[in-house]
């Protein structure tokens, strides 16, 4: 959460310095209610590609590799008729995390109250092995774009939310190894469950950047996993924004 904060943050002083007075740029106001942007590109269509963690997540869960996410949406775009340089970014699209585990199997086809994370470092054990949450999502922007006339070589920044519904949780391993780490079965193992998950999720996002392409970081305020089943981890993704049309 402090790391979302601190993104905030500095979006915030940077579109403060995008906004000057005047006064202090010693500039002429330019009068942005009477700008036409009927045609103008504006973010409509969106592609994140970020590095995915556990924030809470207790020592005894061992993670490693890349774990990441992909997110694809498409957003209808409303500016302010004042100052069209601020706008509402209101669409859909689907996100989705991956998160890698070292020598540790999730069992969510388990019978047990609780998911568990299981060591396997002494037993079989998968190669590759992570966990993948799939959503629907909902994303709401406030952004802000310093040269909306041209949009696509601007400054840009925006805050939002996400509201998003699960469709699918699995877990997946691949390359099948025994306790020393030698190669068993190539062999891939698919298992579906949602029972553990919470089926909604609710994240704070934020991007900044120049044309096309902009840093973002997204933070999960409601857990992954349902209360009393499992640690209380909140899914946090950083990474990279394309964006155009």
């Amino acid at each position: 959460m402090k790391k979302f904060l601190v993104l905030v943050a500095i979006v915030s002083l940077a579109l403060n310095s995008q906004g000057q007075t005047p006064a202090a740029t010693g500039k002429v106001k330019k009068d942005w209610s009477k700008v036409s942007l009927s045609n103008r590109p504006n973010d409509h269509f969106m592609i994140q590609m970020g590095y995915d963690f556990w924030a809470n997540k207790p020592d005894s869960i061992k993670t490693k590799g890349l774990s990441r996410s992909l997110n694809v949406y498409f957003l209808f775009d409303f500016p302010f008729k004042t100052d069209p340089r601020w706008s509402i970014g209101i669409g859909a699209g689907i996100g989705s995390s991956h998160i890698f585990f070292d020598k540790t199997s999730v069992d969510i086809n388990g019978l047990t109250n609780n998911l568990n994370f299981k060591n396997v470092s002494d037993t079989n054990h998968f190669k590759k092995y992570k966990l993948s949450s799939v959503y629907a999502e909902a994303p709401v922007e406030l952004r802000f774009t310093a040269n909306p006339e041209n949009s696509n070589k601007s400054w840009k920044g925006a805050v939002g939310i996400k509201v998003g519904t699960m469709l699918s949780t699995y877990t997946k391993g691949k390359n099948l190894q025994n306790s020393a780490g030698q190669d068993l079965n190539p062999y891939v193992e698919k298992l579906r469950n949602k029972r553990y998950f919470n089926s909604t999720r609710f994240c704070l996002s934020g991007r900044f950047g120049y044309g096309n392409i902009s840093v973002f970081g997204q933070y999960q305020v409601t857990t992954h996993i349902r209360d009393g089943l499992g640690p209380d981890v909140h899914p946090v993704s950083v990474g990279i924004t394309l964006s155009g049309l």
